[in-house]
């Protein structure tokens, strides 16, 4: 095997650790396979996989922009590795949407409903076009292929290569729009992000850092290919793109130090906090060591320290975004998030497919121009690896590598499958959220986890509407569907006792003691059987009363979560309402979750009411949740 061969073996074992992961997260959802939690729905397949990941693929504008735009012709044998690389990144930043949505398959509805306010619907909507522009831009290469030689292809091969410089303007259109869109994201966060990271000019540091990360990123990927492929390195080449990164990156520290000593931030560099440090950590690599490396012509053109700037500031600009969307944001005490290692998998699977494709696109299209490309001195007696005029790939025959390649890939899904948890990560580290019970009478105020963001439930009026419609038992046990000992009502807090996590009613120990002792297990456990849930009594084999609304006969003491039982009893029954009185918008979010949900002149919750903030955002419907 040679060294593209171990690559490609490496590179295909985290695809199928990916494939088997994938498999879980679309088959159990996301708490199977992340440390996401509702207060931390955003970890690192949006910090990395989006916002990183679209600034890696900036360099396709860039040095598109330099060749058709400003006529730098001299940087033509890159166009086309650079726009594959970059149509591969925003490839790689809808993979990490898909895995990171709750809802993947919906993720086309942005294209049918607007939110003209929102900013990630320009940004969904600049990277859905972008990404056909680039698809459009590397078309044609495609297309010299051999295999689409007939008439109709080369028919639109012909189109496309006019349509080029329009194109490459649209490009860099939409890539402006939303790699500074980005940035515009964190703007409304200034008291949640750090004083270091936050700033007004967060757009334009997100796209100016972009411009240095895509120059560096196309340098990057032309030494990567060189050393996997064994063609020169374009030195000329590289250097330029060095010396235009130099001034681009000087910009970027320039514009970010500026903007701390305007804003009077400074002094937080001085704190000795881990934010300070990491900060300066950050800006080392990102910016200053790799500039000063690409400022002189004999360093830019010394391989070594021209990859060493390159890694440096791939790596830092990558550190940037992932500080800004995950580390520097403040969390929920008790509710900190740190990626599960599958997901930390599935980013550098995504990162590994890409690198297949690209490999793929290498071997057997015409990806390096062979017209621009410098001698090779090389054994003349070699057999040739690619003929340029038939664009076909002579090298050595997939067979031959196939085996070690599956092997991998194999191996690689055995070893996951096996090591995978079983049980939702975020069950195993997000701390219980017990709630309380909701305050008042005729009016409940409904906040379990008294954090000041409730809802008004006008329960007697709903007695009297149950009343006349069901008859006063069976109202009542619409809701109330559990008795306790005495006929006493049970609150809804007694049972679904967590915001957030399922939780079981049934108190063994009490069940045992009451009953006898450990004499007493064969009054619920059948003699013969193995003690488990599945074979032991239903709770109504003795509490006959106790459940009063059962369908089925029987009734599951895991108890689903508060939130979960509020939703899934109010909804059906409004949805049902909302036909029989006529009033479509009774199931919508808005008609329980008010801007004035705790009126005047009413009995305070707590001495802090008056700083309630009630919730301002909701889903289209309570269907939704």
């Amino acid at each position: 095997m040679n060294r593209r061969d171990v690559v490609k073996a490496i590179l295909w074992s985290f695809v199928g650790a990916t494939a088997v992961i994938a498999f879980v997260r679309f088959t159990k959802g996301l708490g199977a396979v992340t440390a996401l939690t509702d207060t931390t729905p955003w970890g690192i397949w949006v910090a990395f996989d989006v916002m990183a990941g679209v600034a890696l693929a900036a360099g396709g504008f860039v040095v598109a922009a330099c060749v058709y735009i400003f006529h730098l012709e001299k940087y033509k044998p890159i166009v086309r590795p650079a726009v594959l690389t970059a149509f591969l990144g925003y490839g790689a930043v809808i993979a990490g949407l898909m895995f990171d949505l709750g809802l993947p398959w919906r993720i086309w509805h942005a294209t049918i409903y607007w939110q003209h306010h929102s900013v990630l619907f320009e940004v969904a909507w600049c990277v859905m076009l972008y990404f056909h522009v680039l698809a459009l831009e590397f078309a044609p290469v495609v297309l010299e292929h051999s295999v689409f030689q007939r008439p109709l292809f080369q028919r639109i091969y012909r189109i496309l290569k006019k349509a080029t410089i329009p194109l490459v303007i649209l490009g860099i259109v939409l890539s402006t729009l939303h790699q500074s869109s980005l940035g515009s994201l964190f703007l409304i966060v200034p008291f949640r992000l750090h004083a270091l990271w936050y700033s007004p000019l967060l757009p334009l540091l997100f796209f100016v850092s972009a411009i240095g990360l895509g120059l560096m990123m196309v340098t990057l990927e032309s030494l990567i290919s060189a050393w996997l492929f064994q063609h020169p390195v374009h030195k000329d080449l590289l250097s330029g793109l060095g010396k235009a990164a130099s001034y681009v990156l000087c910009t970027y520290f320039l514009i970010r130090v500026g903007d701390l000593y305007q804003r009077g931030q400074l002094g937080f560099l001085l704190e000795g906090s881990w934010q300070s440090a990491v900060f300066v950590i950050e800006i080392l690599i990102s910016t200053v060591i790799p500039a000063v490396l690409l400022m002189k012509r004999k360093w830019r053109e010394n391989t070594a320290l021209l990859t060493t700037a390159a890694v440096l500031t791939v790596s830092g600009m990558i550190m940037y975004r992932i500080d800004v969307g995950l580390v520097a944001i403040a969390r929920v005490p008790g509710m900190a998030y740190f990626p599960a290692w599958t997901e930390i998998v599935v980013s550098l699977g995504i990162v590994s497919g890409a690198g297949l494709i690209f490999i793929f696109c290498a071997e057997h299209l015409a990806l390096f121009d062979p017209t621009h490309m410098p001698e090779i001195k090389a054994n003349p007696y070699a057999k040739p690896v690619f003929d340029p005029v038939s664009k076909t790939w002579l090298g050595d025959r997939p067979q031959q590598i196939v085996r070690p390649v599956s092997l991998a890939f194999v191996l690689a899904v055995a070893v996951t499958a096996a090591v995978l948890p079983t049980k939702a990560t975020s069950e195993y580290e997000r701390p219980p959220t017990p709630v309380q019970g909701a305050v008042g009478w005729d009016v409940l105020r409904i906040d379990g986890n008294r954090m000041l963001e409730y809802t008004l439930f006008p329960h007697a009026d709903h007695i009297k509407l149950f009343t006349e419609k069901y008859g006063e038992r069976e109202g009542c046990v619409r809701c109330h569907h559990m008795s306790k000992p005495k006929d006493g009502p049970t609150s809804c807090w007694e049972c679904h006792s967590d915001m957030y996590l399922p939780t079981s009613i049934f108190n063994h120990d009490r069940h045992r003691d009451r009953l006898g002792g450990t004499e007493s297990c064969v009054q619920c456990h059948p003699a013969g059987d193995s003690k488990q849930t599945d074979t032991v009594r239903k709770c109504d084999w003795c509490h006959k009363d106790m459940f009063q609304n059962q369908e089925s006969g029987t009734f599951n003491y895991i108890a689903p979560s508060y939130i979960r039982a509020m939703h899934g009893t109010c909804t059906p029954c409004h949805m049902e309402q909302a036909t029989e009185v006529n009033r479509e918008d009774l199931a919508n979010c808005a008609t329980c979750h008010t801007e004035s949900a705790y009126p005047k002149g009413r009995p305070m919750l707590s001495e802090n009411v008056d700083r309630a903030i009630p919730l301002k955002w909701y889903p289209q419907s309570l269907s939704e949740f």
